[in-house]
């Protein structure tokens, strides 16, 4: 079925020679004029996909406290600025006012989002812009899912790898051809694996390695910090099934393959940890979700909840109720099958205070 995504990629396809690299490809479909986010895909209950913010408030109000130790160990500065990548409709921002921090008069938060129907519900307060601001900060950036969904190039064994690019059939839908990789050499440093099965595929994420570069060079002093799912390396991504890996997504389900209806669902990968270090250099500390989430006190404030539950269950308040329901989202968080099992990466843009090693600030999971 014809759609504004599938028009601009074959006009794109055509600009291009006849075939379109597959990460031009999904700009398109996820970015361009007729995007499944410019057109209307978003997480949420009523979008398309959960991430941690819509589980609740519990998510931000942890964040909250990570800012509250960032901004003091910064010096407690009179402008401590905060952007905010891919924020979608602002949940996350309005779970960090909610909360109450302490930094919040110190406080400049940036909701950077590239579809003009998700700024519209950016909360009052906020500076909503669609592209990340370039001048020096302060503070810290956030980007909670995003990598996965930047543009990837995808390689193909095929007697070596090759590259994957989209070419539009007879019929009018979207097959893939099969390319020498012109700067093969060049990404020598990923060591890609030469013993691959024949039709292996793996990512290769320089567009998010990119960003991520570019994001932590905006950082005067402060931290980066990356929220996502994630592989070790590229190689075990090249050694598993492609489909556990790349992955689409509408309505709370799997979507159709990434090149059916391009436009109309998410499409998003693992992001290969070796490719990002690679780009950005080490981090500072490397964590499980659940284990971040524990380490800045979510438990602490479960326990809270649980007490003002138990004060107002007799009567039980609007704002009691929203405490006792801080047990459900801490269990959703920190699920070791789930969201608890995404990665945190923090990349510190200044020296850790004395006494604190990168070993202690990376734990195993």
């Amino acid at each position: 079925m014809p759609s504004p995504a599938s028009d601009e990629i074959r006009a794109a396809i055509a600009a291009a020679g006849g075939a379109l690299r597959f990460d031009h490809f999904i700009d398109l479909a996820l970015y361009g004029a007729g995007g499944f986010y410019t057109s209307g895909g978003s997480a949420g209950r009523r979008g398309d996909f959960i991430t941690s913010p819509e589980v609740g408030p519990l998510f931000g109000a942890v964040v909250a406290r990570w800012l509250d130790a960032e901004w003091r160990r910064l010096g407690a500065p009179d402008r401590f600025d905060l952007v905010e990548a891919a924020a979608g409709p602002g949940t996350l921002a309005r779970s960090i006012v909610a909360a109450g921090p302490e930094c919040i008069a110190a406080l400049r938060y940036t909701a950077v989002e590239v579809s003009d129907a998700q700024r519209a519900r950016h909360p009052n307060g906020v500076v909503s812009i669609p592209t990340m601001p370039t001048e020096p900060i302060t503070g810290v950036v956030i980007a909670n899912e995003l990598l996965d969904n930047l543009a990837f190039r995808l390689f193909v064994m095929d007697g070596g790898w090759r590259e994957a690019h989209v070419v539009e059939q007879r019929d009018g839908t979207f097959a893939e051809v099969l390319r020498d990789v012109a700067d093969l050499d060049d990404l020598a440093h990923l060591r890609l694996p030469v013993g691959a099965p024949h039709g292996a595929r793996m990512p290769i994420q320089q567009r998010a390695g990119e960003w991520a570069r570019e994001a932590f060079d905006t950082i005067v002093s402060g931290r980066l910090l990356l929220i996502d799912y994630t592989s070790a390396t590229t190689v075990d991504l090249a050694m598993r099934p492609w489909r556990d890996w790349l992955r689409t997504y509408r309505a709370h389900e799997r979507g159709v393959h990434y090149l059916r209806e391009p436009g109309s669902q998410d499409i998003t990968t693992e992001v290969a940890l070796d490719q990002l270090f690679a780009a950005v250099g080490d981090p500072d500390a490397l964590r499980s979700q659940s284990q971040f989430l524990q380490r800045w006190g979510i438990d602490e404030l479960v326990e809270q909840g649980r007490r003002v539950w138990d004060e107002h269950a007799a009567r039980p308040t609007v704002a009691a109720m929203a405490m006792r329901s801080r047990v459900r989202e801490a269990e959703a968080l920190c699920d070791p099958t789930g969201l608890g099992a995404f990665t945190v990466i923090e990349f510190a843009a200044d020296s850790s205070p004395a006494g604190v090693s990168k070993a202690a600030e990376t734990a195993s999971f």
